[in-house]
Parts: C-alpha cells; sequence; structure tokens
C-alpha cells in the first residue's frame, strides 16, 4: 500500500512527480531545492540553499508523521564539490543520527541551485 505525501511546507513538485511517497512504513522524499514555499524563490549562497533544502525534506518527513531522526538514507547533490565543507557542516545540523549518505557532484541541477537533498526514512 502507498500513500502521497503533499504538504504546503515545501515547495510544489515543478515536474511530473510527487514530494514524496510512504510504502510498506518507509517514506520516500524527491529530491528538495532550495526554494522557499512561501515565495517560490530560491535562496540565495551555499548556506541559505543547505539551511532550506534541509527544511523543505524536514516538512516533507514531517507531513509523513516522523522527522529527520527516522531518516536511514540519504542523497545529496552538489554542483560544486568545492562547497562539500559548508554543505557538511549544515547538513549535520539537520541529519543528527548519521544516516547513510552518498553525495555526489553533478553537472548542474534545477533552477541553477548548488545542492540538492533526498531522503529515505522508516516510520
Amino acid at each position: 500500500m502507498t500513500n502521497k505525501i503533499s504538504t504546503e511546507q515545501a515547495p510544489g513538485a515543478i515536474g511530473p512527480y510527487s514530494q514524496g511517497y510512504e510504502a510498506n512504513g518507509f517514506i520516500f522524499t524527491s529530491g528538495q531545492i532550495a526554494i522557499i514555499p512561501e515565495t517560490g524563490e530560491v535562496a540565495q549562497g551555499i548556506e541559505a540553499q543547505t539551511e532550506q533544502c534541509c527544511k523543505n525534506v524536514g516538512a516533507i518527513l514531517k507531513a509523513a508523521g516522523c522527522g529527520y531522526g527516522n531518516v536511514i538514507k540519504t542523497t545529496c547533490f552538489l554542483a560544486d564539490m568545492g562547497d562539500f565543507a559548508v554543505f557538511n557542516e549544515i547538513y549535520a545540523r539537520y541529519f543528527t543520527s548519521k544516516p547513510a549518505r552518498s553525495c555526489v557532484a553533478v553537472k548542474e541541477l534545477p533552477k541553477g541551485v548548488l545542492c540538492e537533498v533526498e531522503a529515505i526514512a522508516v516510520k
């Protein structure tokens, strides 16, 4: 059984996908970029973008009835690995349970953002 997760506290999908899904006790979030849900604007700079990505993931987790502590795996995308140290410091404030993680550099991200985060959690 699956349930679509949707919240106005995170940006709406900008394509043919959902913010997240719950399936058999697992929560899968779509990749979250640094769009500020209230304004639709993109946060500026790696610090603000990392914060917003993490907040957006957190809003989806909350809508699913769980939180950062339920996350068992994240995948993180950076436009520039030179931003890794700053990204990592901010990310660590949110994902304190230290879930498994992959972090890769990519050529380009939607809307020209600097980072994106997706998560898998267990309810």
